[in-house]
């Protein structure tokens, strides 16, 4: 009896835990959006590209949502990047605008940003027709999974013209939230992943065959590498291209617009 007793209060003890967590993440978050970014900080976040294209009310949510990622993250500079608050800012702010209208969802495993001052090289292995071999990619970023993001300052820096590389990893991070970055994010319900299937099955094939046909695309045709590839570039386009993809890819468009909750081609 002591035995299960003692078993039972370690079995509770773990799910007071498990339920205190959130709550006190919580308590923190609403603690951190009553008090505003330190001025510094502030300027830092106006002079951002994510900054200057929203409007007013979306504004004062990206500086919410910046305050709690900056409070809650942790950036290392590598391979002799000394990461500045600038550096800190811009990262955050092009991240937050993927959770704008997310209710508390603020990136909640996220531990750690880590930042080269260029493309980084990564080893890791590939199976082709039973045969492991390995490789080495020179890369911009990284999902490395649900609690670190590597990302090439120098891409940071570059973003534009439908490019944005911490969008892109960002996104992958969403994609994985659910366990597997397989192009379908966590959604509502079975009628939203249908959806989602659909829409986004339909895109990428159109841009398959258009890739193979030799033609210009609005999509990098680097998203036809998979379907978390896919969702990936195609969130780039959404934030960075929004009103030709609204144009070319109506369907595509709305699916993105209902899962990230904002309509950026009306900015």
């Amino acid at each position: 009896m002591t035995a299960l007793l003692v078993a039972l209060a370690a079995a509770g003890g773990v799910l007071a835990w498990l339920l205190g967590v959130p709550w006190w993440r919580r308590r923190r978050r609403a603690r951190l959006r009553t008090s505003p970014l330190p001025a510094p900080q502030r300027a830092l976040l106006q002079d951002s590209r994510a900054w200057q294209r929203l409007p007013p009310d979306l504004q004062a949510r990206l500086a919410e949502r910046v305050r709690v990622f900056l409070t809650e993250r942790a950036f290392y500079g590598c391979g002799g990047l000394e990461v500045s608050e600038a550096m800190r800012v811009e990262i955050a702010a092009q991240a937050c605008l993927l959770v704008l209208n997310r209710s508390e969802h603020v990136f909640d495993e996220l531990r750690s940003i880590l930042v080269y001052p260029d493309e980084f090289v990564v080893r890791d292995q590939v199976v082709e027709d039973g045969v492991v071999s390995e490789r080495e990619r020179a890369l911009a970023g990284q999902s490395w999974d649900t609690s670190r993001i590597i990302l090439s300052w120098r891409d940071v820096r570059d973003s534009g013209d439908g490019y944005n590389v911490v969008i892109h990893e960002f996104a992958h991070y969403l994609d994985e939230e659910e366990g597997a970055a397989n192009g379908a994010p966590l959604l509502d319900g079975p009628r939203d992943y249908e959806r989602w299937a659909a829409v986004l099955g339909e895109a990428f094939d159109e841009l398959e065959a258009r890739a193979a046909a030799g033609e210009d695309t609005l999509l990098d045709p680097y998203a036809i590498e998979n379907e978390a590839e896919f969702f990936a570039v195609a969130s780039e386009a959404f934030y960075e291209t929004p009103v030709p993809l609204r144009a070319e890819h109506p369907a595509l468009y709305a699916e993105l617009a209902r899962f990230y909750r904002v309509d950026p081609a009306g900015w």
